[in-house]
């Protein structure tokens, strides 16, 4: 990320060759609204609201766009005749020295950034999950204001911005239960459910299934609906099988299984043995499964225990 800038002098008209380079230099941030880049002697800051950088990939070629103004989003780059550090830009009562020699700031331009979700392996094979984001931050066609004139550079990379955030927490005991009214199945452990609403009839019969062959179901948007919510609050056992869900707890997160595609994904499989001499048991497993909010998504794993269930 090495950028040469063609600047104008005031006093002759004649052009000066400069370099700005932060290839190397981390990103890191302070507690208030600046993210900002260092080199030895060299800052490069940029102020936005914190709450621009959103836990939520953007739309492919739909980046998030600000205006640089100046006031709210402001871009500076300075220069000091010392070492600078971290100290120097987020305290509120900077440090005395280095002194500041020279800053350039920015006056105008847009502020583009591109969010994508960062995943890892998760504990089952073939799952991912969702560690982070990375915003990654362009500057288009932006002027610098200086003491000796003004800088305008039509594509500035200033680079990429990750932030954190808490992975679903899925600790499900995989016993499932069935609501006698709509035959919807549900899982559900402190402040998260895991549910398959609309569930074909066929899947859950009081028949063994022959080894090695159960019945299986294709994950839909309306028929065979798999869905994972995370909650503000804990889940009563009366929560579920109501036709209007209760107000309370709110629901802060969902995701929706994506539309399976006959053997390759989004497959739900019941293997059904006897339980003693009345009972059954359903064991669900669900392979190749994606589940997707907004534009973030990820897989629950090539094979995946829902759980049981136990009829009668």
């Amino acid at each position: 990320m090495v950028f040469v800038l063609l600047l104008n002098g005031c006093d002759d008209g004649n052009l000066t060759l400069e370099t700005i380079d932060f290839e190397d230099a981390q990103t890191q941030s302070c507690s208030n609204n600046i993210i900002y880049k260092l080199k030895p002697s060299e800052a490069l800051l940029l102020e936005i609201p914190k709450i621009t950088f959103v836990n939520e990939p953007t739309s492919p070629s739909s980046p998030i766009v600000l205006d640089i103004d100046n006031t709210t989003n402001r871009v500076i780059y300075r220069f000091s005749d010392g070492t600078v550090s971290s100290e120097n830009i987020c305290n509120t009562i900077p440090p005395a020295k280095p002194y500041i020699t020279d800053q350039w700031t920015a006056t105008s331009g847009k502020i583009e950034i591109t969010t994508t979700s960062i995943t890892s392996a998760g504990s089952i094979p073939g799952s991912t999950v969702i560690t982070g984001y990375n915003h990654h931050i362009v500057f288009k066609n932006i002027t610098f204001a200086k003491t000796n004139g003004t800088q305008v550079y039509e594509t500035f990379v200033f680079g990429d911005y990750t932030t954190s955030t808490t992975p679903l927490p899925f600790g499900f005991d995989k016993t499932v239960e069935q609501c006698s009214n709509t035959k919807d199945l549900y899982n559900y452990n402190g402040g998260e459910a895991f549910t398959i609403d609309n569930l074909d009839p066929t899947l859950i019969v009081n028949v063994e299934t022959p080894v090695n062959t159960p019945r299986t179901a294709l994950i839909g948007d309306v028929k065979n609906k798999l869905t994972y919510r995370l909650y503000n609050g804990l889940l009563p056992s009366t929560y579920f099988c109501n036709l209007i869900p209760p107000p309370i707890p709110l629901i802060k997160e969902e995701w929706n299984g994506v539309k399976g595609v006959a053997n390759t994904s989004g497959i739900i499989e019941v293997s059904t043995i006897k339980s003693g001499t009345t009972a059954f048991k359903h064991t669900i497993t669900i392979k190749n499964a994606t589940l997707k909010k907004g534009n973030s998504s990820f897989k629950l794993g090539d094979v995946y225990l829902y759980g049981d269930l136990i009829t009668f």
